[in-house]
């Protein structure tokens, strides 16, 4: 696969309200996320999905934001202060190859990596940390849009996640996109 990162403009449609027309995170995420839960949010870019974990893990909870661009991650912190939930958020920007999750052993509960994977330049990266971080049965929602990811690599993304311990548990539909629940073994 190659690496496509997401130009900065667009995360302004990303996170754009009307989306959840499209993608309600509450409804995506509510069979995954309980109060308390250390999740973590790859490839988070402004937030979209990262204010809605944010208020689904409460007050005892922590979402770890996960970005490749510092402008992404500076516009999650201040629409996470306006919306009062910074306090439950933890902020990183990652490199092509490490994606801040190195200090979690087994600490994790739940990741999502929505439309990120075919970014990447080596998806493998990312399911070996995921792999350490998570802690053991945590689940991984994984989509990627059906406009840019064939079945064929998607299902490439599959094998490599259960290369790193993640087993194949469910195909949540979701709209546009190719979903899959992992679960590390």
């Amino acid at each position: 696969m190659a690496e496509k990162v997401c130009p900065f403009w667009v995360g302004y449609l990303l996170s754009n309200p009307l989306r959840k027309l499209w993608h309600n995170p509450e409804q995506i995420l509510e069979p995954y996320v309980r109060p308390g839960m250390k999740v973590v949010d790859i490839g988070c870019a402004m937030g979209f999905f990262s204010l809605a974990l944010a208020k689904m893990v409460g007050q005892t909870g922590k979402v770890m934001c996960v970005d490749i661009q510092k402008k992404m991650i500076s516009s999650l912190e201040k629409r996470a202060q306006a919306a009062g939930l910074l306090d439950r958020i933890e902020t990183h920007v990652c490199s092509k190859t490490s994606f801040y999750l190195d200090d979690l052993h087994e600490n994790i509960d739940f990741a999502l990596a929505f439309a990120v994977v075919h970014e990447l330049a080596d998806p493998s990266d990312l399911f070996s940390q995921m792999g350490k971080a998570l802690k053991p049965q945590a689940a991984v929602l994984m989509a990627e849009p059906r406009g840019r990811v064939s079945e064929k690599d998607f299902e490439a993304s599959i094998q490599t996640a259960q290369y790193y311990s993640f087993e194949d548990v469910d195909r949540p539909h979701i709209r546009g996109v190719r979903a899959v629940l992992l679960r590390k073994i």
